[in-house]
């Protein structure tokens, strides 16, 4: 399968905002409507799901406009008290570490934060449901799975969501999943399908938690990487945000992301067309870090940058939704981690950090620290 990545950020930021450009393959990529792609390629989940991901036009703004009815930035806020109570039991955690040893800051921090502030968003309460997920969203992200790995997934992504919808429309809470029910059964006109439904949590579970992983593992080694500009922040020349915003610039938690679809051809100059049909992949890594907006500093990672502009996010209509919380949840657990282990370090070289394996996901698959 081939498509077209775009990188530079002036044109990525264009196409992200023309109504030429659709994200939905059902009407708009032929290879899906010829049956071209089976369920084993591994992207196959991105493609096949039914909610405002893959949606265009109308379709679009109908789920949006649903989802957003469920997921208040109230909402979000709303999570400061407990955000600070999981950083602070973590933290616990991490400083039972015995003198002298190494705590991997992915798996011990980065990861479960997300996780449990989603999964108590979403009403997610068993601890095997929670573990389930947490295999799903993995494997999701595992862009070079093998096929019975892919086909497994996305059927266990069913499972375990449908699952889920099915306790809370027993059981109803103040959660996410209870509210999105509540949107599906109540609005006749542009209501939810069952499957835009537990396609909708499919997309928010996973996306809003990986990314935020990748927030914090990239934002963390950076500054373990780059001691002068963890010093701009505790000495006042930089706030907390500006490493986020850095971070998100410079390291963009998701590197690459699929797809988008050429709705007719678009003629971008210099003899270069996107013919209809055509797939898009955003590279919002690469845009991260265009020379042409951050000029020769743009591999720089600099807390102290007067522009800090990026894409990390998206952008237009289909800006992330749950951007507001991955940057709260950010700002609660940096500072929180440097002020209560002032003396962090790496305990790996460079070289030893492996990426993770995903074209989209864009952290390590460890990272070990000593903590004095």
């Amino acid at each position: 399968m081939v498509a077209w990545a775009v990188s530079r950020q002036s044109l990525l930021k264009q196409l992200l905002t023309d109504p030429r450009v659709s994200k939905d393959p059902r009407q708009h990529w032929p290879v899906w409507i010829n049956g071209e792609i089976s369920p084993e390629w591994p992207l196959f989940t991105w493609v096949a799901v039914e909610n405002m991901f893959t949606a265009y036009g109308a379709d679009h703004r109908r789920l949006r406009t649903l989802v957003s009815k469920a997921f208040t930035a109230r909402r979000s806020a709303a999570l400061r008290p407990r955000i600070e109570e999981i950083c602070d039991e973590l933290l616990d955690g991490l400083a039972a570490t015995a003198p002298g040893g190494t705590v991997d800051l992915r798996e011990g921090y980065a990861y479960p934060l997300p996780i449990k502030v989603i999964s108590e968003l979403f009403g997610l309460e068993d601890e095997s449901l929670r573990e389930r997920m947490r295999r799903v969203v993995d494997s999701v992200f595992h862009t070079s799975a093998e096929p019975e790995e892919v086909t497994a997934t996305y059927a266990e992504m069913y499972d375990v969501l449908g699952t889920l919808v099915a306790i809370k429309r027993e059981q109803p809470g103040d959660d996410l999943t209870s509210s999105l029910i509540t949107v599906r059964e109540e609005e006749s006109d542009s209501r939810l399908s069952e499957k835009e439904l537990v396609d909708t949590l499919a997309l928010m579970l996973s996306a809003g938690h990986e990314t935020t992983v990748n927030l914090l593992d990239n934002a963390i080694h950076l500054l373990l990487t780059h001691p002068e500009q963890l010093e701009h922040v505790r000495s006042g020349r930089a706030s907390w945000d500006d490493v986020i915003e850095e971070t998100l610039r410079h390291s963009a938690p998701v590197a690459s992301l699929p797809l988008r679809y050429a709705v007719e051809d678009i003629e971008l100059g210099d003899g270069v067309v996107l013919r209809k049909g055509d797939a898009i992949l955003a590279a919002y890594a690469a845009a991260g870090r265009d020379p042409q907006v951050h000029g020769e500093s743009a591999e720089r990672f600099d807390v102290t940058r007067r522009l800090k502009s990026h894409l990390a996010f998206g952008h237009g209509v289909h800006l992330c939704l749950g951007a507001p919380l991955a940057r709260l949840e950010a700002a609660i657990a940096l500072p929180a981690l440097f002020e209560r282990f002032p003396g962090l370090s790496l305990a790996a070289g460079e070289d030893e950090l492996e990426p993770v394996e995903s074209f989209i996901s864009n952290g390590h698959r460890t990272l070990p620290a000593r903590l004095s």
